[in-house]
């Protein structure tokens, strides 16, 4: 390629606090417009905000997480723009001393096309800082009107900006899922991006190999994936045929429209001094204890990444399987308690959550926190697989009965007649009748047709109404078959 790409992320995290970040009131989705504004949000005269110390929790979770500096001393800032749904003329927000500094994520890249393999690669995280959420301009519901709903205004966010160290829209969309995993993971975000939970802001630059930085365009408030790896390829495209026809990029804020797949520009980009940032005169400087952090430390669960090394170490499983498994706390959690002690049925569990669960989930449009299933009863079918008692096209049946019907494992078994015969005498018996009755064909495996081997078991296990043990009966042909 004759331009390089080069992308940084800012991602707004909605923290999973149940008050606002500076005052009681409530951060629930859907209430109608303006029954959660409270005289914070509204910025009545006389007001003062207090910080919400479940907000600085979540914060610093992250960036525990993150192997991140937490900042034993941070400074809130006014960042001041002038916007209707904006009621104080200004934003609280962290400039020059955020909570949360440096700190790191890998991710796993799936190329989006061609032959490459994925590979591996380490975003650093620049910065973390929490700030206030802003109102909603809602437009068309009254002809000629914008209403102003000030429900989200001072809903706490974590702002997360990374480093430009991404250089394709692959590498940008596993970042931003990587990241959402890990939000939801640690509990501090719901990440519904339908409801904007988890937004997404996308700078992007092209240069020639070996220049410096080119002039950057910020992509807004994306909350998709697939409209995130659709707007970068537009953005990345416009930006090299502006060049190379002789035009300048100008710094800009564009959105992204789905409905025609490109960018348009919003409005010039803003720089820092742009906004007038000063220190709020109404908040003390955050300062935050190193047993405070160790307090929140001990709070963490496993993390994703080492979740992953101990099921490729421990488990045998592969880096795939393990990353698939890991894809959600819920999706993980559910694999552990179906595995139980059995680690030697770590493959088996898991080619049956991500196959027959995750694509039965899929059909239904479910999350594995709705699986109809739970983690004991595909345990207890495994488990019957394992010993015998049912074959894998049993289990089968056994799994639709469970997702449709609900019930126990062996009662249905026993409801249904999957049970295998694992009796040596009986699968004999089946197979000498079936010898008897194929004695031409017999003869014919004996010359050297062994393909007609597929033959035999066909017939023994129709007979046997599919009940008979597969390893058994193929043990015990074989022996006939060659006496």
């Amino acid at each position: 390629m004759t331009w390089e790409i080069v992308i940084g992320l800012e991602v707004h995290t909605q923290l999973s606090t149940n008050s606002k970040i500076f005052s009681g009131a409530s951060t629930a989705f859907g209430a109608e417009p303006n029954t959660q504004a409270d005289a914070v949000s509204l910025a009545l005269p006389g007001v003062l905000p207090v910080l919400n110390k479940g907000a600085v929790e979540r914060a610093i979770r992250f960036g525990l997480a993150t192997g991140a500096h937490i900042a034993p001393r941070s400074v809130f800032a006014r960042k001041n723009y002038f916007y209707p749904d904006l009621p104080k003329g200004y934003q609280i927000s962290q400039m020059d001393l955020p909570v949360v500094g440096q700190g790191a994520l890998t991710i796993q890249v799936e190329p989006l096309s061609g032959n490459a393999k994925p590979y591996e690669k380490t975003v650093r995280i620049t910065r973390a800082h929490l700030e206030e959420d802003a109102g909603k301009s809602v437009h068309g519901d009254s002809q000629g009107v914008t209403g102003i709903d000030l429900n989200r205004a001072g809903t706490p966010l974590l702002e997360i900006v990374s480093e430009p160290d991404m250089c394709s829209a692959a590498e940008a969309v596993a970042y931003a899922k990587t990241l959402h995993t890990l939000v939801r993971w640690i509990g501090i975000c719901d990440g519904n991006m339908q409801e904007g939970s988890f937004r997404c802001d996308v700078n992007v630059s092209v240069r020639k190999p070996g220049q410096p930085l080119g002039t950057r365009r910020e992509i807004k408030n994306l909350n998709s994936f697939k409209f995130m790896q659709q707007a970068i390829d537009y953005e990345v495209q416009w930006q090299i045929d502006t060049l190379e026809n002789g035009g300048k990029v100008q710094q800009a804020t564009v959105l992204f429209n789905p409905d025609t797949g490109e960018t348009r520009m919003m409005r010039s980009k803003e720089d820092a001094h742009d906004y007038r940032y000063f220190p709020d005169p109404d908040l003390l400087p955050l300062e935050i204890s190193s047993d405070w952090i160790e307090q929140v430390r001990a709070t963490l669960p496993e993390l994703p990444l080492a979740k992953q090394t101990r099921y490729v170490n421990d488990l045998g499983l592969s880096a795939y399987d393990a990353s698939l498994l890991t894809t959600s706390r819920e999706m993980a959690d559910f694999f552990e308690a179906a595995l139980g002690n059995n680690k030697g049925q770590a493959k088996v569990c898991a080619n049956w959550l991500i196959g027959e669960v995750s694509a039965q989930l899929n059909r239904d449009g479910l999350d594995m926190a709705r699986c109809p299933i739970s983690a004991q009863q595909l345990g207890n079918m495994l488990q019957r697989i394992a010993d015998g008692t049912i074959s894998n096209s049993g289990a089968k049946e056994v799994f639709r009965t469970l997702w449709a019907e609900g019930g126990e494992v062996d009662t249905i078994i026993a409801a249904k007649g999957l049970k295998q015969v694992s009796d040596a005498g009986a699968i004999e018996k089946i197979v000498d009748e079936i010898m008897a009755a194929n004695a031409d064909k017999v003869a014919e495996y004996r010359s050297g047709k062994d393909k007609l081997f597929g033959f035999f078991v066909g017939l023994a296990m129709k007979a046997s109404k599919g009940q008979a043990n597969p390893a058994q009966l193929n043990d015990i042909l074989k022996k006939k078959l060659e006496g």
